[in-house]
């Protein structure tokens, strides 16, 4: 049974920095693309970040694309999400997603995404 489960969230001040994990079980996603989502209150849930399988290639929101890196570990089948100079706007529940199809390219589009895990609350207040 594949899972992924996420980790890393909680309450940080403006300017503060968090780091996302998400931990894959059930198979590997070493030749897989995968993303990192997030949903605001009152909100659809929306693409932030991506990393293809070779992880030459990341993709990013306009909004995050200076202050987020996604990276991964294959070894470990872990994806990570560092955020730095966080903002209310940030304010999200954070999902990861992997794409089943091997060789996948980094994608924005939530349809390239079969797997998700359950997210994680990210709340940026003063």
């Amino acid at each position: 049974q594949v899972q992924l489960v996420e980790s890393g969230g909680g309450l940080v001040q403006p300017g503060d920095s968090l780091k996302l994990s998400c931990a894959l079980s059930g198979r590997t996603f070493s030749l897989n693309a995968m993303a990192w989502f997030r949903q605001a209150p009152g909100k659809e849930r929306e693409f932030v970040a991506a990393i293809s399988w070779t992880e030459r290639s990341t993709v990013y929101r306009d909004s995050v694309r200076d202050r987020f890196i996604i990276s991964r570990d294959k070894n470990n089948n872990q994806l990570y999400l560092q955020m730095n100079s966080l903002e209310p706007y940030d304010t999200a529940v954070y999902y990861c997603a992997a794409n089943s199809r091997r060789f996948s390219t980094a994608e924005s589009s939530e349809r390239e995404y079969d797997y998700w895990g359950q997210g994680t609350q990210v709340t940026v207040s003063s």
